[in-house]
Order: structure tokens, then sequence, then C-alpha cells
């Protein structure tokens, strides 16, 4: 059985790390490097760098920042934001990322996912989707791009199959509407994705206690759970969270294995 993961996320903003609450109202959270360093040393399985504004701002992701962030940790990183071509996933993977992250590229041109995957394994390749429920009933959830601001209309379900048939290695799926609010993720969302692909699905936004971690694996079947203010805020440690998780059976990696 391949080992559920705990990610930590670092969502960076003008060179700091920063958290808000349905993608709106950021405050500052910390060093990126400082908190990359100090979760590698925790036990964390990987982490997740994104660049939140990169895109909306329409420029590159911050390669000296990915780089010194990258010489910090000991462990697999994603880096993710404003990557819009072939040539933007090489010069991160050679800054020292070990995979990248689309969102609002794939959407524009889902032929960069074929183009990356072909060109460096679809392991190094993440598709981030971020979804918000729509109104007025069981429709689904729409696709977001552009940091959460423009809709595409898209079924989030249906595009995580596109993604996975273009190449995708695995998918990062944050549901907008539990980002920041600690009432758990969106366990509907999350398994109708999981359920879709057959491919890891991060689970991302809304983890409050580690009961919603255990959901997030449990119920809503996805392979990791990306996890953001309980850690930068010091509410739980990834040493806690392992252990606990352990001690109800789940299969993950213990925190011995970095010692």
């Amino acid at each position: 059985m391949v080992a559920l993961r705990l990610i930590p996320c670092l969502d960076v903003a003008e060179g700091r790390v920063v958290k808000g609450v349905n993608f709106l109202g950021l405050r500052d959270a910390g060093d990126p490097v400082e908190l990359a360093c100090r979760y590698s040393k925790a036990g964390a399985d990987e982490l997740v760098f994104l660049d939140i504004a990169a895109s909306h701002e329409g420029r590159a992701t911050l390669i000296e920042l990915v780089r010194r962030t990258a010489a910090a940790v000991t462990i697999p990183f994603t880096v993710g934001g404003g990557i819009a071509s072939l040539d933007g996933i090489t010069d991160l993977l050679r800054a020292g990322a070990d995979k990248v992250s689309l969102n609002s590229s794939a959407v524009a041109n889902s032929s960069l996912i074929t183009q990356g995957a072909n060109r460096f394994g679809s392991q190094c390749i993440v598709v981030a989707i971020d979804a918000r429920k729509r109104s007025g009933g069981d429709l689904g959830w729409d696709v977001y791009i552009k940091g959460g601001r423009q809709n595409t209309g898209l079924n989030a379900v249906e595009w995580a199959r596109k993604v996975y048939e273009c190449g995708a290695g695995e998918i990062l799926l944050t549901s907008m509407d539990g980002d920041g609010t600690l009432a758990g993720y969106d366990l509907e969302l999350t398994r109708a994705i999981a359920e879709r692909v057959p491919i890891p699905v991060i689970a991302s936004g809304g983890a409050g206690c580690i009961n919603h971690i255990e959901e997030a694996f449990t119920q809503g079947k996805a392979s990791a759970a990306l996890l953001a203010s309980l850690l930068h805020d010091g509410v739980l440690t990834v040493n806690g969270i392992k252990n606990d998780l352990l001690n109800r059976g789940l299969s993950i990696r213990p925190i011995e294995i970095y010692e």
C-alpha cells in the first residue's frame, strides 16, 4: 500500500508566505525559506510552493526564491504559479523543483500538460484545480483560474479527467469554499474527482483538525492532504498529526524515517 502523504503548502506573495480565507483577506504567515526548512526537518512528506499572484500579475514564478527554498529542503518540492510554457517548466526544474504545478496555463493550453509530461515524465506534472460549488442545487463545481479570480465555467470533475488524459501525474485539488475556513475539506468534491481519475489527488482547503485530515483520506479517497493554517499558526505539528493518524491505523510514513 502506498503511504498517504502530509504536504505543507507555502502560498507566497511579495516574497512572504500568506494565508487567507476563501482566497481573500491574506495575512502574513512567515518567511518561505524558513518555513520550508522547518517543515522539511519536521518530517513532512513533501512541500508545495505556490506563487499565488504570478498568473494574475502576468509574470513568471520567482526563480531565485524557488532556488533558495529548494536548497533548504531534503524532501520532494512542487512549485506553481505563472508557468506558461515548456521553458518555464524547465527553468523551475533546473532551479531545484521536483515537480511543477500548472493551473491557469493548463486551462488556456492543455497541450502544455502533454508537452511537460512527454519531456519530463508525468510524475513531474501536477495540475492544480481550484474549484467552487455551483449555486442552485447539486450542479457540481466550477474551475477557477487567475488565483481564484476568474470562473472558467469548466466542470471540475470533467476537467480532472481531461488533465489526466493529457498526461498529468497528480491533481492538487483546492476547495475554494473551504479554503482557510478550518471547517473541513470538501469531501464530496474530493471523492468525486478521486473516483474519476487513477492518479493521486491531493486534498486542499479547509483542514481544521486531525479528524478532517483522516476524513480526507478515508471518505474523500485522497492520496495526500495539503496543510497550511494549521501548521503555520502552530495549532498542530507534522509529528503530532502523523502519530495520531498512525494510531488510527492509517498508512502514514512514521516520523522516524527522517531521523
